[in-house]
């Protein structure tokens, strides 16, 4: 099924539930349902986690998020309505390390089918205690786990949102890791919820495939390109970087509002004349006055890349495959790639 733009939290169990029923006319027993009768409720922590629990679950789940459109995960403080509402869900789907309000209530609730998406997936660190500089890597050539090589890593951001030895949990800004975590979550419904698993490995393998086109579309769009920097004011895309062999230089690191320091501009000024980056990013969730500050200092222009945290109005694109693919026509522009 294809209910693709995406509706607010405070709605999304009513109308996913209105939405499915009419859809599934055809099928007595849940057009007879009415509600959200034995379909399995659903808790995802923010949008990518929402987005992989609404394709994947398909008509057989009633999908609420914790984080609503627009608001920034990482500053999320949680009603006591929504701690009870993780408690009575069937199944919650999150990622640790991005929202601390969110995996203590987690760890609290006592919900048998609580699936972190970091544990799906390989975390890296991605320089996060090197402010500023490159690199903290000593071998510049390196094959990752899927052997493909890179010169150059995504280092420089000063940047910590994850707790576990400053690991990275931005795994989602990178197809090929987001395919791995669908995988796990779709055995994880089947799981869950074994009466429907033949549609959850249905559903699974659709958006793998879809998935797997999105990387396709990024390693042909990114091949060639005049530069390999960008530069941005959140930190969320070192997974993205090292995919496709580029290399990112975070403002300010963890907060994407936060003002940089005068020697951190005159830093980015000089990387941006050596590497030749020609843009400064910030995202649809922040302010851009740091991006455009910088900007007017070094001379480069400003550009939208989505780290996808939410989806509002404001995105480009409504959902995770529409958004990633504006990203990228954002980085071929800005990175002078044919």
């Amino acid at each position: 099924m294809n209910v693709r733009r995406l509706i607010p939290t405070t709605a999304v169990a009513g109308a996913v539930v209105l939405g499915l029923t009419a859809l599934s006319a055809c099928s007595t027993s849940d057009a007879a349902d009415g509600g959200n009768g034995d379909k399995l409720k659903v808790t995802a922590s923010f949008y990518p986690m929402q987005f992989l629990a609404e394709r994947i679950g398909g008509e057989h789940v009633a999908v609420t998020s914790l984080t609503k459109p627009g608001v920034e995960p990482h500053d999320l403080e949680l009603t006591p309505r929504q701690i009870g509402s993780i408690s009575e869900s069937d199944y919650v789907l999150y990622l640790k390390g991005i929202q601390p309000a969110v995996d203590d209530a987690i760890k609290q609730s006592g919900v048998k089918n609580t699936v972190d998406a970091a544990t799906l997936t390989t975390l890296e660190n991605h320089g996060s205690e090197v402010s500023g500089h490159d690199h903290g890597h000593e071998g510049e050539e390196h094959a990752d786990e899927h052997g493909h090589d890179h010169e150059e890593h995504s280092e420089g951001d000063g940047h910590n949102h994850g707790e576990e030895g400053g690991a990275d949990p931005h795994i989602w800004l990178d197809p090929v890791k987001y395919a791995e975590v669908a995988k796990g979550v779709g055995k994880s419904l089947e799981k869950a919820d074994p009466d429907h698993a033949a549609d959850y490995e249905k559903n699974t393998d659709a958006l793998v495939a879809e998935l797997g086109e999105l990387n396709t579309a990024y390693e042909t769009g990114l091949k060639n390109p005049a530069t390999k920097t960008f530069i941005t004011t959140h930190s969320a895309f070192g997974y993205l970087a090292e995919r496709y062999g580029l290399t990112q230089q975070g403002i300010a690191g963890i907060d994407p509002e936060a003002e940089p320091s005068p020697a951190r501009i005159q830093e980015i000024h000089t990387i941006a004349e050596k590497e030749k980056a020609t843009t400064v990013f910030f995202e649809t969730l922040a302010s851009d006055k740091t991006a455009k500050t910088l900007a007017k200092d070094t001379g480069l222009k400003t550009g939208v890349l989505d780290p996808l945290e939410g989806i509002t109005d404001k995105s480009r694109g409504a959902d995770y495959i529409e958004v990633m693919e504006s990203n990228l026509a954002a980085l071929q522009k800005a990175l002078g790639a044919k």
